[in-house]
């Protein structure tokens, strides 16, 4: 959510979203998660107030007088959430048992990038895609927590953007 999203440190507006920055956005759900089980006490409620909010989580216990994931009444979506989480971890200890081994030869290889680091306005992210050799499209799929065409900066803010350094062909 962006409040929460701006309460872990993370930058949330039309131009940059950092929660769809795969690094930060696993470091603010990690902090968000040992927060919620300091909190809580276990690894069920922390994982239902991921979805439902701590605050929310908290109301309904209190509201509810028990102390339990096991026993308390949440909205469905936050109820299904953490047995479908209980599920993926299951299936990543053992995916060969529910059919999810995937061949070697079928996994996408790495592409290896380089960050440069931005603190000015880039008036025109599809420009300065061309400058550092590679496209529009190509600089938002390594990139997507730029939001616009453009990246305004006037606080001189110090941006990391992935730039790839092969495994694309130019035409």
């Amino acid at each position: 959510m962006p409040t929460t999203a701006k309460e872990k440190g993370m930058e949330v507006t039309d131009y940059v979203d950092e929660r769809y920055d795969l690094e930060k956005s696993t470091e603010a759900a990690c902090s968000y998660l040992k927060d919620a089980y300091t909190k809580f006490g276990n690894w069920t409620l922390a994982a239902a107030s991921y979805n439902g909010g701590m605050a929310g989580v908290q109301r309904q216990l209190d509201a509810q007088k028990v102390n339990s994931y096991y026993d308390v009444l949440l909205t469905e979506e936050t109820a299904r959430y953490v047995y479908r989480i209980l599920a993926l971890k299951e299936i990543m200890k053992n995916p060969q048992k529910y059919g999810f081994e995937i061949p070697e030869h079928a996994l996408y290889s790495e592409i290896p990038v380089k960050k440069i680091e931005i603190d000015s306005t880039i008036n025109d992210l599809a420009s300065f895609a061309i400058t550092q050799g590679i496209n529009y499209k190509i600089l938002k799929i390594h990139n997507p927590w730029l939001r616009d065409k453009s990246l305004p900066n006037k606080s001189k803010k110090v941006y990391q953007i992935e730039i790839p350094t092969a495994g694309y062909t130019k035409k």
